[in-house]
């Protein structure tokens, strides 16, 4: 009975990571088209969301922090 219990316990463990993981690439994907729509052409959206999935929405972008979006930034001339 021990060891149902805790193999249910893994797997439950298991899901909330893949949905803790699976949110996170969701608030960065969403953050990545807030800051597109603040900055407009300046902002690189498909790169952005392209690291997003890559990193695994580790690395949140913040439209108001210059250093969380500048490898998204591009310069119009």
């Amino acid at each position: 009975m021990a060891s149902k219990l805790l193999l249910a316990g893994l797997l439950l463990l298991v899901v909330a990571l893949a949905v803790v993981e699976g949110n996170n690439i969701g608030v960065c994907i969403r953050n990545c088209a807030q800051c597109k729509k603040m900055f407009g052409a300046y902002f690189e959206g498909q790169l952005c969301a392209d690291a997003c999935v890559k990193f695994k929405g580790k690395l949140l972008p913040d439209c108001e922090d210059v250093a969380s979006i500048a490898p998204f930034l591009n310069k119009l001339e």
